[in-house]
């Protein structure tokens, strides 16, 4: 699609995005291989679940690469799906579909998918032996790194549901100045060549302040470089849908975006691999890095969202099944992998190999649990975040 047939798409206000489910669906999918790649990858804040022997360093770069920008998309793509619901629903509803989709998951999760994760890293590290019915009460007792109790990949949830209803007011308000001209103003402002980037100003400075001593141990009370990076993401994507001109901004920079993506991403992985980055901690050099690692993860939002905008508008039936089953898969991926990781890593195989496995494995076990136990089932979908289906729509 040429820059004109993307603009003209865009223009058109009532048009459902497409590349919006497609990136969602595919930074969903993502999760798998990047979790199975940690599998192979020692962390700077802790080990995955399951850790293999041998680890690998082409996965490290991997790891590093994703983590950069994968769950800014995230939040990006939320506050995006915000504008477009509260478009259609009073700051009532609104609440009440947050804690449908978003709370009930968190809770259910936190007492059937998370637990076996912990148990089986507790087995995997010889610090529990018993049986998983033996195991499960324990794991309420202390709260991670100090016990048991922890809500893994479920974070997500949480930190969504916190920054929805903290910003709410906020983007109620902005909801009415869309028509007003200093927001119009700004709108057309973005759409000047590299303007655009300077909305990675403050997501750079939160960065550079606040990840010295915070560096994302994702327990909400105490993540403030993550907390407030992910609520500017987060109200961001909000403002990009509530003008058209900010997705224009967007398309016609498309390609400078991408340049500067893939030349501020060279200097990352250039001093990863140099091993010259400064220790943590509030000295400039350490600074200037993550404020330069906050730069980047906008650069690197932005041209996905705009290799979407130009490849993915459309729709079809792998899109609408993969945008229903997205959710859950996220909800069960993590439990599933970890799983079948566990036993994976014993075997006499190589890195390739067990890679291969355990992602694939994870895979297809996801979908069949989706299939067979949530799709269809109207309690399993209220668990699961998703909207009761009908008699007919079950035949």
């Amino acid at each position: 699609m040429n820059l004109k047939d993307c603009l003209d798409k865009i223009n058109n206000q009532d048009e459902r995005r497409y590349y919006l489910d497609w990136l969602r669906v595919m930074a969903v999918m993502l999760l798998i291989y990047y979790h199975t790649a940690a599998v192979f990858y020692q962390g700077e804040l802790g080990d995955f679940y399951i850790q293999n022997d041998s680890l690998s360093s082409a996965l490290g770069w991997v790891i590093f690469f994703v983590h950069q920008w994968h769950m800014p998309l995230f939040f990006f793509l939320a506050g995006s799906a915000t504008w477009f619901s509260l478009k259609f629903r009073s700051p009532i509803q609104y609440v009440s579909d947050r804690f449908a989709r978003l709370l009930i998951p968190f809770i259910f999760g936190i007492l059937v998918l998370v637990p076996p994760q912990v148990y089986y890293k507790l087995l995997s590290h010889q610090e529990y032996l018993g049986s998983f019915l033996q195991f499960y009460p324990q794991f309420f007792h202390g709260i991670r790194p100090d016990g048991n109790f922890e809500w893994a990949h479920l974070w997500f949830l949480i930190y969504l549901f916190v920054i929805s209803l903290m910003t709410l007011p906020l983007l109620s308000f902005l909801k009415k100045q869309t028509s007003k001209p200093w927001y119009n103003r700004i709108a057309n402002f973005m759409k000047q060549p590299g303007a655009i980037l300077l909305m990675a100003l403050p997501l750079a400075v939160i960065e550079g302040a606040l990840r010295p001593k915070w560096f994302g141990f994702q327990n909400l009370y105490d993540d403030w470089a993550n907390l407030l990076l992910y609520f500017a993401y987060f109200t961001y994507g909000f403002i990009f849908y509530s003008d058209v001109k900010f997705e224009q901004a967007i398309a016609q920079n498309l390609k400078l975006i991408l340049l500067i993506s893939a030349i501020t991403m060279s200097v990352l992985l250039g001093l990863l691999s140099s091993d010259i980055l400064a220790l943590r901690g509030y000295s400039w050099q350490y600074i200037c890095y993550q404020m330069f690692r906050g730069f980047n993860s906008w650069c690197w939002v932005m041209t996905l969202v705009g290799l979407g905008q130009k490849y993915l508008s459309f729709n079809n039936g792998i899109l609408q099944y993969a945008s229903q089953a997205a959710y859950p898969f996220y909800l069960l991926h993590q439990t599933v992998l970890v799983s079948i990781a566990f036993y994976v890593v014993q075997w006499n195989l190589g890195i390739l190999e067990k890679f291969s496995i355990i992602s694939t494995a994870s895979i297809f076990i996801t979908i069949a649990l989706y299939k067979l136990l949530i799709k269809r089932l109207n309690i399993s979908r209220f668990l699961f975040g998703l909207k009761p289906i009908d008699i007919q729509q079950k035949e």
